[in-house]
């Protein structure tokens, strides 16, 4: 006969499922849009763990999509092909050459490799970008940038119809043009223009940050539309947060119901954030 001593990890794990009853209720049947990116895409061991945190959201009732970037990952396919980038006030210029480029390696190694993690993980991923079924038509964002582009026209029916088959969607960054262009994306504003389209409950968009600092560094926890106004024309949301956060305000002015800035890095974020009392990084409502 076995006998079995109650360890207090299992009795705290236990516990910490009892309490999360209420927020697994609460997103049942849920939209969650994920902007995944920074450190996790280029670590297996963190990309499994964030396959698994995505199924099991899925498992619970929620409907996640995973919209996702893969700068670096141009960077080193471009040089290897020894192609030059121009910048533009510190934006890469795209020029036909380049866009073939993002698009393969977004479309192709980027999102395949999160579909297969995802898959391997017990779920059943698609990889899409916004090219596909007119999900995401874009006009060009400026001349001097060649081809890049700002959602314009979406379309979101294809992952209303993906939900009811039980897929997850892993959508890259890429648009269509009017006129037969392919366009690069930026992949928070992608994310922000799909959640809009969808009327996403929630907007992950997970960084390599813990989430919006106040003047004294520290995390704020909730924030409104407004205060986001108010920090970004006082200098206290500054450099790479302004562009995460207006993403944040154009969601939200699209019918998102709250965005959230939290730190990818963090073991389980999307977890953290949906499934406990205290979440994880910055909540944004209107």
């Amino acid at each position: 006969m076995k006998t079995q001593n109650m360890n207090r990890d299992w009795i705290a794990t236990a516990r910490t499922l009892n309490q999360a009853l209420p927020n697994l209720q609460r997103y049942t049947g849920a939209i969650v849009v994920v902007k995944f990116g920074g450190h996790a895409m280029g670590d297996d061991a963190a990309m499994d763990e964030f396959a698994r945190d995505i199924v099991l959201m899925q498992m619970v009732g929620v409907n996640p999509v995973i919209v996702h970037g893969g700068g670096p990952m141009i960077n080193e396919k471009l040089d290897a092909l020894g192609i030059k980038s121009e910048f533009v006030n510190g934006k890469r210029v795209t020029d036909a050459a380049t866009v073939e480029v993002v698009e393969m390696v977004l479309s192709g190694l980027v999102g395949k490799r999160i579909v297969q993690a995802i898959n391997r993980q017990g779920g059943k991923a698609v990889g899409l970008s916004g090219k596909d079924a007119n999900l995401m038509v874009c006009k060009q964002t400026n001349p001097d940038l060649g081809f890049v582009g700002t959602p314009d026209q979406m379309d979101a029916s294809i992952l209303r119809d993906l939900f009811e088959k039980g897929t997850i969607p892993v959508i890259a960054p890429i648009g269509a043009g009017y006129n037969g262009e392919t366009f690069n994306v930026n992949g928070d504003t992608a994310a922000g223009a799909i959640a809009a389209a969808l009327k996403a409950d929630r907007l992950l968009l997970l960084t390599d940050v813990e989430g919006v600092k106040n003047k004294s560094g520290d995390v704020l926890t909730e924030l409104t539309s407004q205060s986001i106004r108010d920090m970004i024309a006082d200098g206290t949301i500054a450099g790479g947060m302004i562009p995460k956060t207006e993403t944040a305000l154009l969601a939200i002015d699209g019918g998102v119901r709250g965005v959230v800035i939290l730190d990818g890095r963090a073991p389980n974020a999307c977890l953290l954030e949906l499934y406990t009392s205290h979440g994880a990084g910055t909540l944004i409502r209107g």
